[in-house]
């Protein structure tokens, strides 16, 4: 996830529309970045190594979240750096109360120009993230447990599954009888974690990177696009539990987002990949998340 933070003029120009004057780096409290860091792998390995802890299987879970997160944030932050746009390196959230233990983690930077840098900083965060959480889920559900239904232990957290994740488990466990269901390994749990982040991220509304997306290809379109993604998941809320939360979040993030100076055309590449990036949140989302959550 990212966000940016526009810098109104005091005489009340539009900064947006005018030649902005040289931004100053931001700056980078290394110490504050890498504690939170290793305060949410604790955090995150803590929720999975149960009580008495596991370390070894909770880490098993950490590790490889921590590392997705930090290949999205670092996606960001490498294509700000790529277009000279000042941004801070990741901070981590914690939050062990959540089945995650994280709430992810988030760049601050400043505001973006131009449209071909905020459509490229927006999806550069998702497909990196993607392209590690790939890997981990097929990896972790080949390290995962078949059993037959009526074998799982009462209170156990059932999981929705995305597209790309039922694709996956197919390639590694082969099709399954259909009283079976996968006890997921600590690190397939991790993969399933970085295709809901990476869902969320996508949403194509406000500031969050499907929201930069959209933008950069469709400015006039994007403040309709994000208020009817809101209402999809008003929907989609009043069917299956755990949405009203995100819902509340995407509103006060904000639905329209800051407009970009230029008028460049992205280019036919980066439409494909606008649309790829449709394709991808489509993959990876799924609407009932979170079934029994004990």
């Amino acid at each position: 996830m990212s966000s940016q933070y526009p810098q109104w003029p005091s005489d009340g120009r539009d900064p947006f529309f005018v030649a902005a004057p040289p931004q100053p780096h931001m700056r980078n409290r290394y110490w504050l970045h890498l504690g939170l860091f290793i305060v949410t792998l604790v955090s995150a390995t803590f929720v999975v190594a149960g009580w008495p802890p596991n370390w070894g299987m909770g880490l098993l879970y950490g590790i490889p979240l921590v590392v997705i997160l930090l290949c999205h944030e670092m996606g960001h932050y490498l294509m700000c750096r790529r277009y000279r746009v000042p941004a801070t390196l990741p901070y981590f959230i914690p939050f062990p109360l959540s089945i995650f233990g994280t709430m992810g983690a988030v760049i601050r930077m400043k505001q973006i120009t131009g449209r071909k840098a905020l459509f490229d900083i927006g999806i550069a965060g998702p497909l990196a993230g993607l392209l590690i959480t790939l890997p981990v889920t097929y990896f972790g559900l080949q390290l995962s447990e078949v059993r037959g239904t009526g074998g799982l232990p009462d209170g156990v957290l059932t999981l929705g599954e995305p597209l790309l994740f039922q694709w996956l488990s197919h390639l590694a466990l082969g099709p399954l009888p259909a009283d079976a269901d996968v006890v997921l390994h600590p690190m397939a749990f991790a993969g399933w974690a970085g295709f809901f982040v990476t869902s969320l991220n996508l949403l194509p509304a406000g500031q969050l990177d499907g929201g930069h997306v959209i933008h950069a290809m469709t400015p006039k379109l994007s403040h309709k696009i994000s208020w009817l993604t809101l209402l999809g998941l008003a929907i989609t809320a009043w069917f299956f539990s755990g949405w009203w939360f995100v819902v509340i979040l995407v509103f006060f993030i904000g639905l329209r987002h800051p407009p970009v100076a230029d008028t460049e055309e992205l280019g036919q590449s980066r439409i494909w990949m606008g649309f790829l990036a449709l394709i991808i949140f489509f993959l990876t989302f799924t609407p009932h998340p979170f079934g029994n959550i004990p």
